[in-house]
């Protein structure tokens, strides 16, 4: 212990004495601990971090599927099959996200809701903090409707008051008791508001081709695995098909594990840019190891001194590693202050773009990792200069204090730096492809015009507006304000906005063709737009023309759809369609389409024709990164206005005064109406893009770090060299060489390094880059143009960084040089 003692106040006394070595240790390992803390804390807290709930592994999601779609929404009839019949689950559950305008609670808002079945909490094994959950009893048709609030909801619009338990509050022109309020962190359905009853609905949903958006959450039993949960649930899927056929032909079950459902598709990119942030690590150490060398040179008599007075080799080992501990561990305080920057800035960046960035924070786990990469870092860094102490005995020690630097010393700096290039040009490749899949997908054409142009949604009580008339009179007097302010060149308005997700997709057939069975019929991406729609939006008309206020509601006048079903709603009425370019090209590639008809699900021979009058250009309606094959199709919102809609308007005024106005316009037709999802359709777009932008952008930074720490690492070597052969170039120039020719002898040497570096790292590259092709849009993972391009520029910063400390060499003064020792 005394001795562990005196070798830390050695190793303090000997870096106070180098401030500048120690500074520049420091924050190279810094950047490299403070980054890779950042990332694993994103890490852990996604892919490692259990779920918060009790025993969560045992939590799975489970949907139904068939021979077109691998995850299909939960019928509400097999639902009830599968929690009657199953053996597996101990509590099986369903829900599905839907919204509410909250009235009455300071001014009128929207709230993201959750209609749960009863079993939804149980599952969870999660309570109310404050007053009881979900009955069955109260999840029945006709029920008097309950609500539980979360307790973010609770703070906000109730003031944390404990006396909101048997509150009535208004939602959607509906009176709901509230009976309970939920945990802080109780966040499923990811930033739901209330939770209600979705078996108060189930008189809607009872037959089994309708599915209303339903999935469904269940807890394993113990001892039993996914794989015996899914051949048990397929079981019961087999049955069902076989006893309803017309309804659950080919249809199955998929299920997998709850986390793995919330994490999706991240899981790839965050491993590669932890992956990312440990080659910048092992950069940096390879930096700081190459500078310990230098230093250990520099300290080479002190060593022989001590050598040659009985120290032995462990003995001047152990104090080197204490002073590569003591680097460490000041490297891993600041890398950790860097990383708890880092992580609030990551936790911004990926709100709305990861499942569970909220839970990201530095916790216990990311303190031990810090800690471990701090032992790990010094030992990397500091094992090759103890060795090399360690290795050499007193009378080799003083040979190499005689004749200063050896040319094993100088080939293990060399292998250092040829490592960090090779590092380098495998994050540089790979931030290379970021850069150019990230640039094709910015020059995709999401098919419709995104400047000047707000859009909101507005969602109007079933119970307000429960018929076809209302609605489509509230949608008709709002267009009529809006397109009257002075300022606004058109409104319109559509079921679904691009990159949205929210078109509903059904079945048809198209005339002359067979009628396929209900499950095997093609599908199309359905919206209901205003006349106006296509003009706001930018979006050319090929042939035809588009909507006009005849095309309206003519056989649906006076009719109350409310108790119909979705399939249903979704056929009567309707008269005229247009279709996307797509759609033409596929089903009439040949002939005119105008005039052309269609029928849609449920198709049967009395199912009503539907004339295409127009064909319209192609919208990108997913994310950009999806090419969808299924045809769009778009019907007059006068035949078929929802009560969900997003309005747009384009116009040059400023976003706030606009939003202003439009708020105004829909209080005008009604007071207790909120607008929600305000956002310009530049703003969506760029939203549909940001993971990629955020993947990009890290990977940039983590390339640009790699890259500045192999340029100081090679311009190092080659000036630590250049040093060294100061006496070699004093008898060089004094036996008339030219300042070229000592030019080209000293940074052929950083030159040669770096070429070995560029050929190591591009066969890794090769092999490394193929586990990114996931992340890549419309770029091969082995694009030649990178592989070409990215290391001759990494080619030309070794030799900008070979160059300085070579044209430095060629200053010296010949006698001066002759006389340097």
């Amino acid at each position: 212990m005394d001795t562990l003692l005196r070798d830390i106040r050695y190793a303090a006394r000997s870096l106070r004495k180098n401030p500048g070595f120690t500074i520049v240790a420091v924050l190279t390992l810094a950047l490299g601990i403070g980054a890779n803390t950042a990332i694993f804390s994103v890490v852990n807290a996604v892919l490692l971090r259990p779920l918060p709930y009790p025993n969560s592994d045992e939590l799975v999601f489970i949907t139904e599927r068939d021979q077109q779609m691998k995850k299909l929404f939960v019928a509400w009839p097999n639902y009830l099959d599968w929690r009657n019949q199953n053996q597996v689950f101990e509590n099986i559950a369903v829900y599905n996200r839907d919204s509410f305008n909250l009235v009455g609670a300071g001014d009128p808002q929207r709230v993201l809701a959750a209609q749960v079945s009863a079993d939804f909490f149980p599952t969870f094994k999660v309570n109310p903090v404050l007053g009881r959950g979900l009955t069955r009893d109260e999840d029945q048709p006709g029920a008097s409707p309950v609500v539980l609030l979360s307790y973010g909801l609770w703070q906000r619009a109730f003031g944390g008051d404990a006396a909101v338990l048997n509150r009535t509050i208004n939602l959607s022109d509906r009176a709901y008791t509230v009976i309970g309020v939920m945990p802080r962190d109780f966040d499923f359905p990811a930033r739901a508001e209330i939770w209600i009853s979705a078996g108060q609905l189930s008189s809607a949903w009872q037959h089994r081709n309708n599915h209303p958006g339903l999935y469904s959450v269940a807890r394993l039993k113990p001892g039993i695995t996914i794989e015996q949960a899914r051949a048990d649930l397929n079981r019961i899927a087999a049955s069902l098909e076989s006893s309803y056929p017309e309804t659950n032909h080919g249809h199955g079950v998929a299920i997998n594990s709850l986390l793995e459902t919330i994490v999706g598709d991240v899981s790839r990119t965050l491993w590669i840019l932890f992956a990312a942030a440990a080659l910048v690590l092992a950069v940096a150490c390879t930096n700081v190891a190459n500078l310990m060398l230098v230093r250990a040179a520099s300290r080479n008599r002190e060593l022989t001194i001590r050598a040659a007075l009985g120290a032995s080799r462990l003995r001047l080992a152990s104090q080197l590693l204490v002073e590569s501990l003591s680097i460490s561990l000041l490297g891993g305080v600041v890398g950790l202050l860097l990383a708890r920057w880092l992580v609030s800035a990551l936790v911004v960046a990926f709100t709305t773009n990861l499942p569970r960035a909220g839970e990201i924070t530095l916790d216990a786990r990311v303190l031990i990792f810090t800690a471990v990469c701090c032992l790990f870092t010094a030992v990397l860094f500091g094992l090759i200069p103890a060795w090399r102490a360690g290795k050499s005995g007193p009378e080799q020690a003083l040979k190499e204090a005689g004749r200063g630097v050896t040319s094993a010393k100088q080939r293990m700096r060399s292998v250092l730096v040829v490592s960090e290039m090779a590092l380098a040009l495998v994050l540089l490749i790979a931030a290379g492809l970021l850069l150019r899949s990230f640039y094709r997908l910015t020059r995709v054409d999401p098919g419709f015009v995104h400047d000047n142009v707000l859009s909101f949604t507005v969602m109007l009580p079933a119970t307000k507006y429960p018929k076809l008339e209302q609605r489509s009179s509230f949608y008709t007097d709002l267009l009529t304000r809006l397109t009257a302010l002075p300022a606004v060149q058109s409104a319109s308005l559509a079921s679904g906005l691009p990159f949205g997700g929210s078109s509903w997709r059904t079945g048809f057939v198209a005339e002359g063709q067979a009628i396929p069975q209900t499950n095997d019929a093609p599908l199309l991406e359905a919206y209901s737009v205003s006349p106006d729609y296509f003009r706001t939006m930018g979006i050319p008309l090929r042939t035809g023309r588009v909507f006009t206020e005849s095309d309206n509601r003519q056989h649906l006048a006076g009719r109350d759809l409310s108790n119909l079903d979705d399939g249903a709603r979704q056929v009567l009425g309707l008269n005229a369609i247009v279709i996307d370019e797509e759609f033409a090209r596929r089903y009439w590639p040949n002939e005119n389409p105008i005039g052309k008809r269609i029928r849609l699900a449920p198709v049967d021979a009395g199912s009503p024709y539907i004339t295409v009058i127009g064909v319209v250009g192609r919208v990108n309606m997913d994310r950009l990164t999806v090419e969808s094959n299924r045809v769009q199709a778009y019907f007059s919102y006068l035949q078929f206005p929802l009560s969900n809609m997003a309005v747009m308007i384009k116009s040059p005024l400023e976003i706030g005064q606009l939003t202003a106005l439009a708020r105004t316009e829909v209080q005008s037709v009604d007071p207790q109406q909120p607008i929600f999802n305000i956002r310009t359709l530049d703003r969506i777009r760029s939203e549909s893009i940001a993971p990629e932008r955020l993947n990009t952008t890290l990977l940039t930074v983590f390339a640009g770090l790699a890259l500045s720490l192999a340029a100081i690492g090679i311009y190092g070597v080659i000036s630590y060299a250049a040093t060294q052969r100061t006496h070699e170039i004093g008898i060089r120039m004094a036996l008339g060489a030219r300042k070229g020719d000592v030019l080209g002898l000293v940074a052929r040497q950083g030159l040669t390094l770096a070429l070995i570096g560029v050929v190591i790292g591009l066969l890794a590259a090769f092999a490394v880059t193929r586990l990114m092709s996931q992340m890549l849009f419309r770029i091969s993972a082995t694009d030649t143009l990178t592989f070409v391009l990215v290391p001759l520029f990494l080619f030309g910063v070794a030799g900008v960084a070979s160059y300085v400390p070579a044209r430095r060499a060629t200053k010296v003064d010949p006698l001066v040089a002759l006389r340097y020792e």
